[in-house]
């Protein structure tokens, strides 16, 4: 069955639940990574849910493969992020470990609608 929305996309929703974690997360950083470290992971955690959501209504699947990309790459910046915010002692190992998790949810779905929506241009 279709989906109505891109609310019910399962990639939106991990990526969504990532974002969520993020904020959480990066409200402890020290005040001076407002500008800084802050905000750049929350704007590349925010462009993974964002472009899967402009994806969405994209009518060719060429369009919607690109903004899935970016996505993807977007993905891709936040997975260094954490490695640099456990690296200089933000998060600490739970913390590290909840986002690892999250943000591995959120990459397998992810592919796995790009290799949809890839097939179906196949297909």
């Amino acid at each position: 069955m279709p989906t109505r929305s891109f609310t019910e996309v399962i990639a939106w929703q991990k990526a969504h639940a990532f974002v969520r974690s993020v904020y959480l997360h990066t409200a402890s950083f020290p005040p001076h990574e407002r500008f800084g470290l802050t905000s750049q992971f929350q704007r590349a955690a925010v462009s993974i849910a964002a472009n899967i959501a402009e994806g969405y209504k994209k009518k060719t699947p060429a369009d919607k493969l690109r903004f899935l990309n970016i996505a993807q790459g977007s993905l891709e910046e936040c997975r260094y992020y954490i490695i640099l915010a456990k690296d200089i002692e933000y998060i600490n190992n739970n913390i590290h470990n909840e986002l690892n998790t999250s943000i591995e949810e959120a990459s397998k779905v992810l592919n796995a609608y790009y290799a949809s929506v890839e097939n179906s241009q196949h297909g």
